[in-house]
């Protein structure tokens, strides 16, 4: 059984820092592009990065310069670290497995349960 586990989240001031991992299971890691999404109440799901089985990264213009995604192979786990945190980063962050990068969450075919990250002004 394939299972992605998000951790990291929490509540965290306008301007701080926060680091989510997303430890993998029951799949070839190295095989696998991992992204990561988010999900605000009342909107819709947004992809923000991925990271492919080369190492090329790709971002959204929404946190291009702020947000940083990493990857060990060795620990099977993602890495998203997040850098002048605003309001709006505001969601539930969840991680994504495919078998390529793409900013659709429909091209992706596991996912986490999500962990919220919040931001007080």
């Amino acid at each position: 059984e394939v299972q992605l586990v998000e951790s990291g989240g929490g509540l965290v001031q306008a301007g701080g820092s926060l680091r989510l991992s997303c430890a993998a299971s029951g799949l070839t890691f190295d095989d696998h592009a991992i992204g990561w999404f988010r999900q605000a109440p009342g909107k819709e799901r947004e992809g923000l990065s991925c990271i492919s089985t080369s190492g090329g990264t790709y971002y959204a213009d929404s946190v291009k310069g702020r947000f940083t995604i990493s990857r060990d192979n060795a620990k099977n786990t993602v890495y998203l670290q997040m850098n002048s945190l605003k309001p709006d980063d505001t969601a539930v962050y969840y991680c994504a497995g495919s078998n390529g990068c793409g900013s659709r969450a429909y091209l992706y075919d596991y996912w986490g349960k999500g962990t919220l990250v919040n931001v007080s002004s």
